[in-house]
């Protein structure tokens, strides 16, 4: 349907797992694709192959998006390559679960700095460029737990509870300047990371989702290009639960 032709979208941690399928998605609907990850490495050149090989421009980044220079670096680089940023996905993220009990600072604070500081660094970065283009969309990738919270995860809860405040402050802030921002809060979603996991977890897990399964990554990225399409031109400051009414 070629719903995001011509448009530019910046994807954070988009390497592998959810940020990957939404970068395929979006190369599928004719977007230009920029995305970014810790390193320039073989998993990086891959995925920059896949997109290319959708027929649109692409391009892999190394960048941290917890430091704000190097996020102002890496938006700019974007911009000049790409000559605007339309979308921006703000989907970096890692877990360092533990009680909080037994959690140290240092856990707290990385959670926090790539979580929920790389939503504020991307989003300061790019708001310049859209402000200049009277448009844009900006998703960023919550959580269920942000919103119902988790036991042994105090720290993810409370990056994935402040990106929602930032989502909805951030719509009411530039919707005058025809920018949208949406958050997504997937639930349980199997990626590399979640089929790690012992079998008896997964379906622990599976137990408390009404639909009675994961997740697909895919299924996450399709309700990504709902937002960054004119589909949801009038959808700002709304948290969509990816969960199969795990939380509803």
């Amino acid at each position: 349907m070629n719903l995001l032709e011509n448009k530019v979208a910046l994807i954070t941690g988009a390497s592998k797992g959810i940020g990957k399928q939404i970068a395929l998605a979006y190369a599928k609907e004719g977007a230009m694709v920029a995305f970014t990850d810790l390193n320039r490495d073989d998993v990086m050149e891959e995925t920059e192959k896949e997109l290319l090989a959708l027929g649109v421009k692409a391009k892999g980044y190394a960048s941290n998006a917890s430091s704000f220079e190097d996020s102002e670096r890496v938006v700019d680089e974007v911009a000049k390559e790409f000559g605007r940023i339309d979308i921006l996905v703000n989907n970096a993220g890692i877990t360092k679960d533990n009680l909080l009990m037994r959690m140290s600072e240092k856990d707290w604070d990385i959670i926090m700095a790539v979580n929920l500081k790389s939503v504020f660094n991307l989003t300061h970065a790019c708001q310049k460029i859209m402000i200049k283009q009277h448009g844009g969309s900006i998703i960023n990738m919550s959580s269920v737990v942000g919103v119902s919270g988790n036991a042994g995860q105090s720290n993810y809860s409370a990056s994935k509870a402040g990106i929602i405040g930032f989502t909805k402050s951030i719509a009411k802030e530039l919707g005058s300047r025809n920018i949208r921002s949406n958050a997504i809060a997937p639930g349980f979603i199997i990626t590399d990371m979640t089929a790690k996991l012992p079998e008896d977890v997964v379906k622990g897990w599976e137990k408390q989702i009404p639909m009675r399964r994961g997740g697909k990554p895919e299924e996450v990225a399709k309700v990504a290009v709902f937002l960054a399409s004119d589909l949801a031109s009038y959808v700002s400051g709304q948290v969509i639960h990816v969960c199969g009414a795990m939380n509803c």
